[in-house]
């Protein structure tokens, strides 16, 4: 049997794919064999595939420190971010090779890496039935090797039998992907539910069969029976009838009722490790926890939190988690009750419990609109002195709720003040960062109690990037901050291209406290980046100054050159900085109409909103614009494109906005209409029509069906990018005050979608 691929311009990688005998007839000295195919002309994420050899050797090194490299190697290059290449399915018959013979070592990784390759092809077969590659060339490789790994699913029925109980369990999940024979593949979950005795294969076995229901609904009668036997067997252990019943909602959430949900919290008691003794309790003093090492100086300090933060986050600390992660998908929208089952996480006295449900309780806060005061609270009741583990936990998911912490701002107040300001520069790592999260947190509320700790920060150079990145929250301290602002911004050294604080986090903190002082610093901290070319924090710094308006007057003379020179961002920007500083539509009106020749350069659209009336000359261009946006609209739906370009939504919302600032009344119909084919298609640009359209006032009747609508619906949107949850704020109070201006008008024309 072959694999075949469809290479059309590399007909060396395809010829060396082809060529290769795949799978069957595999003997155990097919390690040896390696040097048959030409490694070159394959590849990986870096490039050519030449070093897979020496990993495929290293994975049976009998040296462990030898192996692990080696498979850290295949999975952060042939398996990079899940995407799977050429020298990928290359490797699959020396895998199985290594899998099958029982002298390897660490056999169970060899399974767990051919079951990752196999799980990442079968999940995007569909995707990409057809890829195509940097010089034009398609390929069919994942669903050629997910029909390849298919084909191979009795090698997992093998290993799953297997006496080492580690590929078993890196085995099981084959079953669920593998095999498309539903009726054995449940039959062999069954006998291997009743053959194992741990408490995680078994709980695996349970997920697979879910998922293969999923995959094969064809299983789907059967196996919810079996599910539901395992639930109401009271003999079984409390672990496996959990994982049946949670995951029996994923095949069936329709059965989801009033009792599902008691029966997980009953079940998650049973489970739960017994509440400690009170003398074996932690003490509730200090942390003592070992003096955090030395950061790499040549590593910035935002950048090495960065990457702690995620191997933190990729840690899980109850044995329960994954089955209640899973539940709360289960449950979706069922706010009431995730919020029931939240409660008991977060009141759990299992500490393990407590701290992965800080985060699932996150999410469900950011994710969904509601009264969540309640969980709130329970998670500033995790800030305890006695852990600050736990403490940095809470303290970091408060921070990320922006103002819906306020029901847990005096828990964090009193929380940073059972510590010295000083707290925020402690030897002890995990102490250090609980502090620190606090104060953050706080400082997001606008709470100036932040500022003692936030001061020392400033002043003794630890983990100021934090520090800056909080004090924009709190404009009314000012007079302290913004010279210590100063003194960092010209300490930034131009030339080193990421500055330990960045100068672009700098500016954008002088332009949010607002205090004039700052000009001359922004002015000089501008000069010294065009002086060194850095065009990246040239533009921030200018338009912080711009923010200031004609305060920053005394910047005209070096702003005013740059309307004529560098790049299109550079000249956009300086030319919004004269009109903020001068306010002279007849010097920067004739700069907007070249820099409108490009019709994506939203920064120049805006500028020529805020000028308003007297940007009058460039209305036919606006017009233009939105014409050649609508157009182009137009044919993609005639066309049926598959692919929605959320940048054409954009463009309308940024000239529809423009338009009706310029021209006003004469131009509603157009622009209302523009607005909302623009959040029909990008529901991310909400927040950009609704200030528009509140600024339109009654002019913006015909939407208040649209606004209606996104005042109801429950879900936030993604929460995964910072100021997610302060966007969807501003979008709910931009909707009751349209609503509130709008419901009692008459009736109006409807402006139409297209």
């Amino acid at each position: 049997m072959k694999a075949t691929y469809r290479l059309t311009a590399n007909p060396a990688e395809a010829n060396a794919l082809s060529e290769m005998s795949v799978l069957p007839g595999i003997v155990p000295g097919v390690i040896n064999d390696l040097e048959s195919i030409d490694w070159a002309v394959l590849e990986h994420a870096y490039g050519p595939g030449k070093e897979v050899p020496g990993w495929l050797r290293g994975m049976v090194s009998p040296d462990p420190d030898v192996r692990n490299e080696a498979f850290s190697n295949f999975y952060g290059k042939a398996l990079h971010q899940g995407s799977v290449y050429s020298s990928t399915v290359a490797s699959l018959p020396f895998l199985f090779a290594k899998a099958d013979d029982p002298a390897t070592p660490d056999r169970g990784a060899v399974v767990a890496l051919l079951l990752s390759i196999g799980r990442e092809v079968i999940e995007a077969e569909e995707i990409y039935a057809v890829i195509c590659g940097p010089d034009g060339e398609e390929s069919t490789i994942y669903p050629d090797t997910a029909n390849l790994m298919r084909e191979h699913a009795n090698a997992f029925v093998s290993y799953a039998s297997d006496p080492d109980a580690r590929v078993r369990r890196a085995a099981i999940e084959g079953l669920g992907l593998f095999l498309d024979d539903a009726e054995r593949a449940v039959a062999l979950l069954r006998d291997r539910l009743e053959e194992e005795s741990g408490a995680a294969e078994r709980g695996l076995v349970v997920r697979t069969m879910a998922d293969l229901v999923l995959r094969l609904p064809a299983a789907a009668g059967p196996v919810r029976s079996w599910f539901d036997a395992l639930v109401d067997n009271g003999a079984l252990d409390p672990d496996t009838r959990l994982a049946a019943l949670v995951h029996r909602t994923r095949c069936a959430p329709e059965s989801i009722d009033d009792q599902t949900v008691p029966k997980v919290i009953l079940l998650l008691h049973e489970v739960t490790p017994s509440p400690q003794a009170e003398e074996d309790r932690p003490s509730t003093g200090p942390c003592t926890c070992e003096a955090e090492p030395e950061p790499d100086s040549d590593v910035p300090g935002h950048i090495a939190a960065a990457f702690d933060d995620l191997e933190r986050h990729g840690r899980v600390h109850a044995p329960t988690t994954s089955l209640l992660v899973a539940f709360h998908e289960a449950l979706g929208a069922r706010f009431d009750d995730r919020a029931a089952l939240l409660i008991e996480q977060l009141r759990s006295p299992d500490p393990g419990t407590r701290y992965d449900a800080i985060d699932m309780a996150r999410c469900v806060i950011t994710s969904w609109r509601g009264d969540h005061t309640h969980l709130v609270q329970l998670i500033g009741d995790c800030l305890q002195p006695h852990d600050s583990y736990i403490s940095a936990a809470a303290a970091e998911a408060l921070g990320k709720l922006g103002a819906l912490a306020e029901p847990a701002r005096e828990v964090l107040a009193a929380y940073i003040a059972e510590h010295r300001p000083d707290a925020w520069a402690s030897p002890h790592r995990v102490q250090r960062r609980a502090h620190q999260q606090a104060v953050v947190a706080l400082a997001g509320l606008g709470d100036e109690r932040a500022l003692p700790s936030l001061l020392i920060a400033l002043d003794n150079d630890t983990d100021a990037w934090r520090a800056v990145n909080a004090v924009g929250h709190l404009p009314q301290a000012a007079a302290e901050l913004t010279p210590r602002l100063m003194r960092r911004l010209a300490d930034v050294d131009h030339s080193r291209e990421w500055p330990d604080v960045s100068p672009t986090a700098l500016a954008s903190v002088l332009a949010a406290l607002g205090d004039p002082a700052a000009v001359p610093a922004l002015t000089d901290a501008f000069q010294a980046a065009i002086r060194h070319k850095q065009w990246r924090t040239a533009e921030p710094l200018l338009k912080a100054l711009a923010s200031f308006g004609p305060r920053a007057a005394s910047a005209l003379d070096i702003v005013r050159p740059l309307t004529d020179t560098g790049s299109t961002d550079v000249r956009t920007a300086a030319a919004a900085a004269v009109w903020e500083l001068e306010r002279r539509p007849g010097r920067v009106v004739p700069l907007l109409e070249r820099l409108l020749d490009h019709h994506r350069n939203f920064d120049a659209i805006d500028l020529a909103g805020r000028i308003g009336p007297p940007a009058a000359p460039v209305l036919p261009r606006l017009r233009q614009i939105l014409n050649e946006q609508a157009e182009e609209n137009a044919r993609n739906e005639s066309n049926d494109a598959a692919v929605l370009n959320t940048g054409n939504a954009w463009t309308l919302v940024h000239t529809a906005s423009a338009l009706w600032d310029i021209a006003g009344d004469s131009e509603a119909d157009t622009v209302v209409s523009a607005l909302l084919n623009a959040w029909k298609d990008n529901d991310s640009t909400a927040r950009d029509v609704l200030a528009c359209l509140n600024r339109m006032g009654q002019a913006a009747h015909p939407a208040l069906p649209r606004i209606h609508t996104a005042l109801a619906q429950p879900h936030r949107g993604d929460d995964r990018w910072s100021g997610a949850v302060a966007f969807d704020l501003e979008i709910e109070r931009l909707c009751r005050s349209l609503v509130t201006r709008l419901q009692d008008l008459p009736e109006a024309a409807p402006t139409g979608e297209k």
